[in-house]
């Protein structure tokens, strides 16, 4: 039981209370009392509004569910199924012609395309990693990694081979994006004296050692070093490609951490806290010395012109706040419920952020004077306007000016699939950021469309139409709207950070889908990412995309009419599902690690959030009821599964075993998951792990 203090009838955890008076009120000359008066008064507002949004996405369910029910045994009627939805509000009349009118918006966002980060924000060493990863060693990125046609090097001494054909790799990018006069390569360069560009107005500036090039909106520093190993026995002497990589990183308190109670979320805090004012630091033992991690400097840079000039160093930082579902018990209402995770998320980060509006901060991270929220797990319009609402209210809490507060808008429900526009349209004076996500995605599918038959396996449904209508939708509707150029519209994460190779051919579709930022999972990912920038001018591309198509594709259920599956066909996607979910869920509740590098059925390693467990758990949830399989094939699964995954973690001293331990946490969570899917509120996996993982803490 933790200590708590009262505020103006709020019962709050005394660490949380302490910390937001002490270390970010007190530095902002906020008077406490006002603030935590105003605070009880928002909540007094917003949280039964937050309610009755719940309800609202239950009762809307509930009447999906029984016309489904209804028409079991009758084909599918499209036109009766739009009709259906339109009448019962699911889908709302599109709002007509506008244009978004977000000002102050960092260049990083608004006119810069580049890849994006996750991470979770309660591990301040892959937090630093992630903000630091604006800038990255393309050396370094080819010479670890496949995305040479190679197996990266093994541990050991340099391998002269590969650095060489590293070289050869990173002479061919420079000949790709920077071209040099009269057809000379790169590859040929004697010197940096030597070297002249096709485009003299690429050159940009020069650094202590290199020469500062830019190309479509990214820099690159040619780093010019005889003093290095590389840079010595290189003919040029260059000892280095520095590449301008993660533009933006989301230091996320949703679904890539456990963060159940106060304590969690007073680490979440602590950690953005240090981001924002620019100390966070992190000491970690490496090789018998301990190193400390901090926040990088800008880089300076000589204008061509003589002018002195410094670029970031870090990535721009967005904070993705909780959805509207969650609640918490660090914070206690009047009434005793627990406050909304949500809301308290918005007034905590937000007021963090401020630190950084009025000036507090070493470094600073937006120079627009903006604060970047990320807002996932909205469902449709309705609540996309409370979220701007409740944005409203708390830059009045602060005293921050109107739309202070910056939106990203996570496309990755059905319902704001389906009225995207009308979405955008509630959010349009801050709105700075629209994505998609396959995961979660699909996970909304299968459960608001659970009782209209079984679904296909989750690898046909890439090629669905209604996933081809989301993607292409996401981007024409975000167009059509005026986001180019004032907003970012993203795609979703590459999940396997070992398979580089396979991103470098595959990822650069996204940006010809005409997404100017896309997920990575790791600084290195987002080093060689930032190549398809170069290859490709995204606002170029923007300009030619179709205009945006009709509902009907989108409205498409992924349903397996007329599929007969062998019995090993089951028993494959059964496996392969059961297998997903435990392998994460061990970890969500014995270790409290939200998102991590977790093996798939092959032993891939798959960088794993809850999108993941959501889509594995409504599969099977959904092939349960319709009875494709029964519970006794599913308990088999989990069984022989378990048995895998324990193998899997054996390196793990830490780990606690599946295996004859049906009764633990971790087991019984994932059988949760699995036998009371059908009933959780939009498929969503949280209520199950929190109340699980509230339970292993408590030992």
């Amino acid at each position: 039981m933790t200590d708590t203090t009262t505020r103006a009838g709020l019962s709050i955890d005394s660490r949380l209370a302490s910390f937001l008076e002490t270390q970010v009120l007190a530095p902002l000359g906020r008077d406490a009392g006002a603030f935590w008066e105003g605070f009880a008064a928002l909540l007094a507002d917003f949280a039964p509004r937050n309610a009755a949004l719940l309800a609202k996405r239950e009762d809307l369910q509930a009447q999906i569910d029984a016309w489904h029910t209804g028409r079991a045994g009758k084909p599918h009627d499209a036109a009766a199924y739009k009709a259906f939805l339109t009448d019962i509000g699911y889908l709302v009349p599109e709002p007509g012609n506008f244009q978004i009118g977000t000002q102050n918006v960092d260049p990083e966002i608004a006119t810069m395309a580049g890849p994006q980060l996750v991470v979770p924000i309660l591990n301040a060493r892959f937090l630093l990693n992630a903000a630091n990863a604006r800038w990255g060693s393309l050396y370094d990125a080819f010479y670890g990694t496949d995305a040479l046609d190679a197996a990266p090097a093994k541990p050991g001494g340099y391998d002269e081979a590969r650095g060489a054909a590293v070289i050869a790799r990173g002479r061919e990018f420079l000949d790709s994006a920077f071209p040099l006069a009269d057809g000379a390569s790169w590859a040929d360069l004697a010197g940096r004296e030597a070297l002249a560009l096709a485009d003299p107005a690429q050159h940009v500036g020069t650094t202590d050692k290199g020469l500062l090039l830019k190309n479509n909106g990214l820099h690159i520093e040619v780093v010019f070093d005889a003093s290095t190993p590389v840079g010595a026995t290189d003919k040029a002497g260059i000892a280095d490609i520095i590449a301008e990589a993660a533009l933006t990183t989301i230091a996320d308190c949703e679904d890539s951490v456990a963060a159940v109670d106060a304590e969690d979320k007073l680490l979440a805090y602590t950690n953005w806290l240090g981001i924002i004012r620019g100390d966070l630091a992190e000491s970690f033992d490496k090789g018998g010395k301990t190193l400390t991690r901090t926040l990088a400097g800008d880089k300076s840079f000589t204008a061509t012109d003589g002018t002195a000039h410094t670029l970031s160093g870090r990535s721009l930082m967005f904070v993705r706040n909780v959805g509207h579902l969650m609640t918490n018990p660090a914070i206690r209402l009047p009434d005793g419920s627990e406050i909304p995770e949500g809301i308290m998320d918005a007034v905590f980060t937000s007021a963090i952020s401020t630190l950084d509006v009025e000036g507090h901060a070493k470094f600073g991270n937006s120079r627009c004077g903006s604060i970047y929220i990320v807002k996932p797990k909205m469902h449709g319009p309705e609540e996309c306007a409370f979220t701007n609402d409740l944005f409203d209210a708390v830059e009045d809490l602060l005293g921050l000016p109107r739309h202070t507060i910056k939106v990203g808008v996570m496309d990755e429900e059905r319902r704001t699939s389906a009225n995207l526009a009308a979405c955008i349209h509630a959010v349009q004076g801050r709105i700075v950021f629209i994505n998609t996500g396959f995961l979660d995605r699909t996970g909304d599918e299968i459960h608001t469309s659970m009782r209209a038959g079984p679904m296909l396996r989750k690898g046909a449904m890439k090629g669905s139409d209604w996933l081809k209508s989301y993607e292409a939708r996401n981007v024409a509707i975000g167009l059509t709207h005026g986001l180019s150029g004032k907003a970012q519209i993203g795609k979703g994460m590459w999940a396997a950070p070992d398979l580089m190779g396979q991103m470098m051919v595959e990822k650069i579709g996204h940006l010809r889908a005409g997404a100017n930022t896309a997920w990575v999972p790791s600084p290195t990912a987002a080093t060689l990412h930032a190549l398809h920038y170069h290859a490709e001018d995204v606002f170029a591309i923007q300009q030619s995309l179709p205009e945006p198509m009709g509902l009907d594709a989108l409205l498409s259920i992924p349903l397996a009419d007329g599929v007969n599956w062998s019995a090993e066909e089951i028993r494959e996607e059964l496996d392969n599902n059961c297998q997903g979910l435990l392998g994460y869920v061990v970890r969500w509740i014995d270790a409290g690690v939200g998102c991590s590098k977790v093996p798939d059925i092959n032993d891939v390693g798959l960088m794993e959030d809850r999108a993941t467990l959501r889509i594995s758990s409504q599969h099977i949830a959904n092939w349960l009821l319709h009875g494709v399989i029964t519970e006794d094939q599913v308990m088999d699964s989990l069984r022989r599964m378990a048995a895998k995954v324990d193998a899997q973690n054996a390196g793990d001293p830490l780990y606690q075993p599946l295996t004859d331990n049906e009764d633990g946490a971790a087991y019984r969570a994932a059988k949760d998951l699995i036998f009371k899917g059908v009933e959780q509120p939009s498929g969503y996996t949280e209520p199950l792990l929190h109340a699980w993982r509230l339970r292993q803490k408590a030992g």
